[in-house]
């Protein structure tokens, strides 16, 4: 029987990372693997982990209809559909998934962020946690600067820990003015990026 499976965590946890390895994995021993994004740091139709690995993926934007991409992949055999950035689609694509997994007997494993910016979980990660047969917070969390577990995703933006803003923003982000850094809970609602402040 297909399944959904939802794993999560904070930021270069290697969520990934995870996801292209069990894609080659999968591939290994058999065909008829896919692999999804919903937005990846590349902004093209890959894969990328911030270790350097990455592969080619079909590019799915957020908020249409999956009907015409699922019915390519019934087409050409897909059993196991792998997805990065699951955090991205929409309430009513994540329930299209479950009815890939229901329907079409395809198993689905999402790969994503729970929280944004603001701790706030984003809709498709809630819609998982709600429905995914499976949801599973990696073990490899990244870490605050100070060494405590690192939970919150805290946007940068010239310096100071953003407050408000857009819950969206795709592409590569991990320097310059806007970026991100993973702080822990204390360090996050104090806004304190290292050890000088």
């Amino acid at each position: 029987m297909a399944e959904l499976t939802f794993t999560y965590g904070t930021m270069a946890a290697g969520k990934s990372t995870l996801a292209l390895q069990l894609c080659w994995q999968l591939r290994e021993g058999r065909s008829g693997v896919a692999l999804w994004t919903f937005g990846d740091r590349s902004d093209e139709g890959m894969v990328t982990s911030r270790i350097g690995i990455e592969a080619a993926a079909e590019a799915v934007a957020p908020g249409g209809s999956l009907e015409q991409q699922v019915e390519d992949l019934v087409a050409r055999g897909v059993k196991i559909l792998v997805i990065d950035e699951a955090q991205f689609a929409s309430v009513e694509q994540i329930d299209e998934l479950a009815r890939v997994v229901d329907e079409r007997g395809i198993d689905v494993h999402a790969f994503g962020l729970g929280a944004d910016f603001l701790l706030n979980v984003f809709p498709a990660s809630a819609r998982l946690f709600a429905i995914a047969d499976w949801s599973h917070e990696l073990p490899l969390t990244s870490s605050c600067w100070c060494g405590q577990k690192g939970r919150c995703n805290a946007r940068v933006v010239n310096g100071v820990v953003a407050r408000e803003g857009t819950q969206f923003v795709t592409g590569d982000v991990s320097e310059g003015a806007v970026h991100y850094q993973v702080l822990c809970r204390a360090h996050y609602r104090r806004g304190q990026l290292s050890a000088e402040g």
